[in-house]
């Protein structure tokens, strides 16, 4: 794999206009894509959430019924993010350690899929879109929820980190 530059591992191949569930999923299978790694906090829950909101589960079990899902999170709470998965009938990964690319080398082996065939979606440019490039994976940057599952209205670390991506040569607008 060619070595990427600061702005390539900062740019996600697709910066979503809203959420997690108003990406269209036949866009993504039209990349390519078999396979979806999810993010969890403030990309499916809410911000110390531990319940789906209803439109974000919904999404989600549509999901289920063409791609493959992997929840993968920073978070350390096998209680929290094993509930969600349990509930969606998927594997997870917590304590991910994102951007390090160890945990979702596991993830694709387990996948079984080259990386460029698999998406890595969430709401952080330095941790999601960050190791799903630094694998070759498609990224994808979504709008973070508030608890009723809309695109928060205060999105301080994310417009931080756009902000910072676009300085080092990331076009997130």
């Amino acid at each position: 794999m060619t070595r990427l530059s600061v702005s390539e591992l900062l740019q996600p191949n697709l910066v979503a206009a809203g959420t997690l569930v108003d990406l269209p999923l036949h866009g993504l299978l039209a990349q390519g894509i078999r396979a979806l790694v999810l993010d969890v906090d403030r990309t499916l829950l809410p911000h110390r959430g531990s319940s789906l909101p209803e439109p974000m589960e919904a999404w989600l079990k549509r999901a289920q019924e063409t791609v493959p899902l992997h929840l993968f999170s920073n978070n350390p709470s096998r209680a929290r993010i094993g509930g969600v998965a349990e509930r969606l009938g998927v594997d997870f990964t917590t304590s991910a350690g994102k951007p390090r690319r160890s945990p979702l080398r596991r993830v694709l082996q387990q996948l079984d899929l080259p990386a460029a065939q698999v998406a890595m979606v969430g709401d952080r440019v330095f941790t999601d879109v960050l190791a799903g490039n630094r694998l070759g994976m498609y990224t994808v940057l979504v709008k973070p929820i508030d608890a009723a599952g809309q695109p928060c209205r205060h999105e301080h670390w994310q417009r931080f980190e756009v902000k910072l991506a676009q300085l080092a040569g990331a076009e997130l607008s």
